[in-house]
């Protein structure tokens, strides 16, 4: 980084522990940031900020940053770069072939660099019923599930919201998730509970991470509604949520995905992971 941009960031970072009293992370949640709410910094800037805050993983990356990650001693707690998008996925016959492909392609690099999970989306249902769309996405995944088993690595489904931002979504509730894991029926394949999005969807957050902890890998965070800040301008309170989190034993990392709204959203980062460090 040049020394202007070096500058602007130490300013930045200066500015986050001016806004917040400057505190020793307690160690319970390990702490996970997604890149891509943070594309006004490079990558560069955004793993320097996670080292200055505390966090320990950088997310929603392929092959291509993990070097850069590895240079700032940062994990990568759930990985991408085999999925075809949002809107095609596993419930949809004529992509599994190039799902099939992507996947045994970048499965090895996964565990290669030392990580362990690899998202993947149902895709929209286009009309397709719920029955015919789980057949369709265990078919898919029992294509590539043995090579996720040979290398050590869990596919981990994303539920997202078809209420209000990804419309025609299939896998939208912890139901659908938890049905098509029990017909897979292998520990290399788990869910990404995000709980802005099941919020959305369904709320009784805490109810139904104390059922159905032992089917996530991985947690991620947003404000409802607005997918912001996730402190009192919103209707979750996240240190009861993490809390749960922490009692049901999970030892993972929690994921950052909340859209930053304010002028400084390094601040607005630190005061996420101070809220959820409990």
């Amino acid at each position: 980084m040049g020394s202007a941009t070096v500058l602007g960031l130490a300013g930045r970072i200066q500015a986050a522990e001016d806004a917040l009293e400057k505190e020793n992370l307690k160690g319970n949640i390990n702490h996970s940031v997604c890149r891509w709410p943070y594309g006004s910094l490079s990558l560069e800037e955004l793993c320097a900020v996670c080292n200055e805050i505390g966090i320990k993983g950088l997310e929603i990356v392929g092959p291509d940053t993990w070097a850069t990650l590895k240079k700032y001693d940062l994990y990568c707690p759930m990985c991408n770069g085999a999925e075809t998008g949002l809107e095609v996925g596993f419930v949809h016959t004529d992509a599994h072939s190039t799902l099939k492909t992507n996947y045994e392609r970048v499965i090895p690099m996964v565990a290669e660099a030392g990580f362990k999970n690899l998202i993947c989306f149902s895709g929209n249902s286009n009309g397709m019923d719920d029955e015919t769309g789980m057949n369709n996405f265990v078919t898919g995944i029992k294509q590539i599930i043995g090579t996720a088993e040979k290398h050590g690595v869990v596919i981990c489904l994303e539920m997202l919201n078809s209420r209000v931002s990804h419309r025609g979504y299939m896998a939208d509730t912890t139901w659908w998730g938890v049905e098509v894991a029990d017909r897979i029926g292998s520990d290399n394949f788990k869910l990404l509970y995000d709980i802005f999005h099941m919020q959305v969807m369904e709320g009784d957050i805490i109810s139904r991470i104390r059922q159905y902890h032992e089917y996530f890998a991985h947690y991620h965070t947003g404000g409802v509604p607005g997918r912001n800040e996730i402190d009192e301008t919103q209707e979750l309170f996240y240190p009861a949520i993490m809390r749960a989190i922490v009692e049901t034993g999970y030892t993972g990392y929690v994921g950052q995905e909340f859209v930053p709204s304010r002028g400084d959203a390094v601040a607005s980062l630190r005061q996420g992971v101070h809220i959820c460090d409990v």
